[in-house]
């Protein structure tokens, strides 16, 4: 691991904001660092307001689209609520249903299937939706590419309302209203939204065209902060606000659909992290294993008995997927090894019966193994489908941009894509691919880095210190968990591996007459780092531990050195 710590802020902005607040300077540091310099600032981050989102008709054909509803439900037309598979896709589907079923009963929902028809917009649904009279389709979370199927909708009669949040191409949809913050002519504030924040700024549009208030919105929150967590959008501005009040909404007032998937998980308060790893997979699970649908279903039932029985079937889903996904990352590892002598700055496999629901899973954990981006291809109908991940600070949709000579078609962001490709295309794209990395990669990004924060001694490490620290959540991109390093530590003599293979490391550490616990996951490797008295350093986050109904603070080890 390369450890980087931070720039230190401006000493003057410190104490000024340190005065301000009466924090201590390490605070005031951490919270420079955030861009917070003054006390108001720090009140927006420390208080999150809805008060402070911005009015959603500073984006780009807003006024279009909600027109547009308004028209389709005065003439009684009927309406169908497109989403993709993933958590973002079928969180926005599940929102911008419930909330037009309070308006209009003419509402139809459509989740592609991940095997028929693949990622985004499809004829398939187009298809449906015309044999049905639907003539306004409201595409979530996709859309922004699909050129060729916006057309062809049309043809049929059938308008689009795109909310997407992809990066858009050289051109736009002819549509009826593409909202989408990225768009180059797009003058909204904010750009990081989620294609479900998307889809709540045109709810928020269309109730304040209806005289309803944020308050009347509250109940749809908690599903923006599920798909701001999954689809690891930065937690920063407007995203910090609506993760915030999600949460609030989540601990207070849960959907019925949630409360039967937390039946069987005994946790008191969630935080967004319990969000990525406790509901995320499940809900993901449907689209990946099954149908999306199923996820759809069970995030707008109002029937708990009903909530529960689907509940049940997605943690069989969610089942079937971490076996499928443990016996498909073994094999990928295996085929890596085989071809071990080349020295690569990729890592792109291939398997033709590979479960394609999980492949992005797998490609997240060889990315974790090997720390280069990567690419996990399976046969998918007549094509071959690949799920891509990147490294920090590499961007790998401009490195696919730069292959696209042999792909048929891809989307995604900076760190995770997808892509299709021809068979007899795929030993030039490897090799293209690898050539782009190989040419553009800064090679210190091969090692995975350790961002610390600041470095403190142990007696900072107080109650109220880490009170104030708690206050700094919801983690996310942008506003990470703070990470701190302390040097010349020793280990008061209890240091030991722990955990089924003795993969993980406690210990108690001292200096200077303070000492507190620590515990390392995977880091039982560096015990012989912390025996017989040798002074060492850590960098660690500060975490809660609870052991007999007894809270104590202890540190959650990044590495050991």
């Amino acid at each position: 691991m390369r450890w980087t710590l931070k720039p230190k802020p401006d000493i003057a902005v410190v104490n000024d904001l340190a005065e301000a607040l009466n924090v201590n300077h390490t605070i005031a540091s951490l919270l420079v660092q955030r861009g917070i310099e003054t006390y108001d600032q720090a009140k927006k981050f420390f208080r999150p307001s809805l008060e402070d989102l911005h009015d959603p008709f500073l984006m780009k054909d807003m006024d279009k689209a909600v027109s547009r509803i308004e028209k389709a439900i005065t003439n009684g037309e009927n309406i169908m609520v497109y989403g993709d598979y993933d958590v973002d896709g079928t969180t926005s589907v599940a929102l911008m249903s419930s909330y037009l079923k309070t308006i209009s009963p003419q509402i139809a929902t459509y989740i592609p299937d991940r095997y028929a028809e693949g990622y985004g917009v499809s004829y398939q649904g187009i298809d449906y939706a015309h044999d049905n009279d639907i003539s306004l389709i409201i595409a979530l979370d996709c859309g922004i590419k699909a050129i060729e199927k916006v057309a062809y909708a049309k043809e049929k009669g059938i308008d689009f309302i795109i909310c997407d949040h992809h990066r858009p191409g050289e051109q736009i949809p002819d549509a009826a209203a593409v909202l989408d913050p990225k768009q180059e002519d797009c003058e909204y504030p904010y750009k990081e939204l989620c294609g479900c924040g998307v889809g709540f700024k045109l709810i928020q549009g269309l109730a304040s065209q209806r005289g309803q208030t944020i308050d009347d919105l509250l109940v749809y929150l908690d599903l923006v902060a599920t798909a701001i967590g999954a689809d690891i959008v930065p937690i920063t501005g407007e995203n910090r606000v609506l993760a915030y009040h999600g949460l609030l909404v989540i601990n207070a007032n849960p959907r019925i659909g949630f409360k039967a998937m937390l039946s069987q998980v005994k946790k008191e308060t969630l935080t967004i992290t319990d969000l990525v790893f406790i509901i995320a997979p499940r809900i993901n699970a449907a689209g990946r294993m099954k149908h999306g649908l199923h996820a759809v279903n069970l995030l707008t039932e109002q029937n708990f008995e009903t909530a529960l029985q689907f509940a049940s079937e997605i943690e069989l889903y969610n089942s079937d997927r971490k076996d499928a996904d443990k016996s498909i990352t073994a094999e990928a590892l295996a085929q890596i090894l085989d071809h071990k002598e080349e020295e690569r700055y990729t890592t792109v496999v291939y398997q033709e019966d590979w479960h394609k629901g999980v492949i992005g899973i797998v490609a997240s954990r060889l990315t974790e193994t090997y720390y280069r981006p990567t690419l996990v291809f399976t046969k998918s109908g007549k094509k071959l489908a690949a799920s891509a991940r990147s490294v920090k600070g590499f961007d790998v949709y401009n490195a696919l941009e730069a292959c696209s000579d042999h792909i048929e078609q891809f989307g995604g962001h900076k760190y995770a894509a997808g892509l299709t490709l021809l068979e007899e295309q795929y030993d030039a794209f490897k090799q293209k691919f690898e050539k782009v990395v190989a040419s553009t990669i800064d090679k210190t990004l091969l090692t995975p880095e350790i961002l610390i924060d600041s470095t403190i001694e142990l007696e900072q490490i107080t109650p109220k210190f880490y009170r104030i620290l708690k206050q700094f959540a919801p983690f996310g991109p942008g506003n990470m968990t703070p990470v701190f390093m302390t040097e010349g530590l020793k280990d008061t003599g209890y240091g030991k591996c722990v955990g089924a293979d003795e993969k993980h490391l406690k210990c108690r550490v001292e200096k200077n007459d303070a000492a507190i616990n620590a515990i390392g996951f995977n880091l039982g490797s560096k015990h012989e780092l912390i025996t017989e008295g040798q002074r060492f350093k850590l960098a660690y986050s500060i975490d809660e531990n609870e052991w007999n109904g007894n809270i104590s603070l202890q540190l959650k080890l990044k590495d050991i050195n």
